[in-house]
């Protein structure tokens, strides 16, 4: 097994575990009802996901 020939600076780690912090969810508009949804899911207040319907949603 490799064993480091040098210690890692703090600088090293910190950077490499700034990788690591949190982001905001990136949301993205439905292009139907016009609500921020997640990339890759259907609309929760229409059901539509990718131009088509596919989710029956009841209207309040």
């Amino acid at each position: 097994m490799a064993v480091p020939k040098r210690r890692t600076s703090k600088s090293k780690q910190r950077m490499r575990r700034g990788a690591n912090r949190w982001h905001a969810p990136k949301l993205q508009t439905c292009s139907e009802c016009g609500s921020r949804v997640p990339g890759h899911i259907a609309c929760p207040s229409c059901g539509n996901y990718g131009g088509r319907q596919v989710l029956e949603v009841d209207s309040l």
